[in-house]
């Protein structure tokens, strides 16, 4: 019987060399991962001052009413994520935001984690809410928000699917959190925007109220401009990067370095 000794040297380059090539199939799959996974528009990357603010609608309706007035006294438009089963509480809400100049976009039907459905059961989510909102505005979203932000290739596939964009943002005001306060959002949303940012706001917690002024004053003296979500992005000959920063092909190859949160 032969025996093969081996040193602690050789010892040592063996485990370095299985190491490497652990770390070479690692950072494959991983590349090969991150290029088959699929984003939602999180920004745009943009030369222009132009953001964009955006609130969810699901529970609640209080502050519609005050929001209204306070982006009204901004001269500011914003888009609105409602979600099916609010347009059937609030149909009222709805056409007074849409009446008021406001985008009304899509954030499913009964806002469920669209990642636990079957394609059919994604499709219907979009189409029930899409038909809820046509009948009080006029106008068929293009837009779906995913609801808790959870989605995968096959919610992006759907959404495309019937020809529609999935949206997420750059800048979270966080204005759901416990400990949020008026401050504390308004800081944040200031200190992180950044040209083509989407801001996520929600219609219904408890202090965006008090906070937006403050921020819409404080970015429109920056000099930002706000538009609609779906004027701020890009509708065709794009490239969405591994942030989900939404780049025009064109702005690519030109080398702009601008870029959204």
């Amino acid at each position: 019987m032969k025996f093969i000794l081996i040193t602690k040297k050789q010892l040592g380059l063996i485990f370095c060399s299985a190491v490497a090539i652990i770390a070479a199939v690692a950072v494959s799959v991983s590349a090969l991962t991150a290029a088959d996974r699929k984003l939602p528009i999180y920004g745009v990357k943009t030369d222009k001052k132009q953001i964009a603010i955006s609130f969810d609608a699901a529970w609640g309706a209080d502050d519609t009413d005050t929001l209204i007035e306070i982006l009204k006294k901004y001269n500011v438009k914003a888009t609105f994520f409602v979600v099916g089963d609010w347009v059937d509480k609030y149909p009222e809400e709805v056409k007074k935001l849409s009446d008021n100049g406001h985008s009304i976009q899509n954030h499913s039907n009964t806002h469920p984690y669209m990642t636990k459905l079957s394609t059919e059961e994604m499709v219907a989510q979009l189409k029930n809410c899409n038909e809820k909102i046509a009948k009080l505005t006029g106008e068929t979203p293009t837009l779906f928000r995913c609801p808790y932000g959870d989605y995968n290739n096959a919610v992006l596939n759907a959404t495309e699917s019937i020809d529609m964009k999935a949206i997420q943002w750059s800048v979270d005001s966080l204005d759901w959190k416990d400990t949020a306060t008026a401050d504390s959002i308004a800081k944040r949303v200031i200190e992180k925007t950044t040209n083509g940012s989407i801001i996520l706001c929600h219609n219904d917690a408890d202090h965006t109220p008090e906070a937006l002024p403050t921020i819409l004053e404080t970015l429109q003296k920056n000099g930002y401009e706000f538009v609609l979500i779906k004027d701020l992005i890009y509708n065709d000959n794009y490239t969405i990067e591994h942030d989900g920063t939404q780049v025009k092909n064109s702005l690519q190859t030109a080398g702009n370095n601008s870029s959204a949160e």
